[in-house]
């Protein structure tokens, strides 16, 4: 590759890496992985807990025995055992992502857009409303000229 052609692909590349959108997907990787330990801070803290109280604490031992002798962990384990717990973990723990997400950081914003639109759309239609009315005082007044030019025989403005 010559020197010319590094040159074009390294400008292409710090172009690339430069556009706002690129910066922007990096913040919001940044922001959810703070994100996620709060939300797993949440569900071990508080979700599990609950969910203790009406069996075990920790999802992970919730388990189904598909095919007999479930014994043992790891490599030592016999049988066939569903995991069932560490799904219903997960679960509870994307939903309650999905919800803290949309009701503290979707739903809001989407209500400040809309205000914001409204706003807009409120100054455009009383932009028009002035816009219109002037036109209409610019009629009246021309109207009113040609009816004074009327009456006054058609004399021009230096003639008397």
């Amino acid at each position: 590759m010559s020197d010319q052609e590094k040159t074009s692909v390294l400008q292409g590349f710090k172009a690339f890496l430069m556009r706002g959108n690129v910066v922007d997907l990096a913040v919001a990787v940044v922001i959810g992985a703070a994100f996620t330990n709060i939300v797993n801070a949440v569900v071990k803290g508080v979700i599990n807990p609950l969910v203790g109280a009406f069996g075990t604490q920790n999802l992970d031992s919730y388990s189904s025995c598909l095919k007999a002798p479930c014994e043992g962990t790891g490599d030592d384990a016999t049988g066939v055992t569903i995991m069932w717990g560490s799904v219903l973990g997960a679960t509870l723990q994307f939903v309650i992502t999905a919800a803290v997400v949309y009701f503290l950081m979707v739903l809001p914003m989407a209500k400040y857009l809309a205000r914001v639109e409204a706003r807009r759309k409120a100054k455009e239609s009383t932009q028009e409303v002035i816009e219109i009315t002037e036109l209409e005082v610019l009629k009246e007044i021309r109207d009113t000229l040609v009816a004074q030019r009327g009456q006054g025989g058609g004399q021009g403005p230096g003639e008397r």
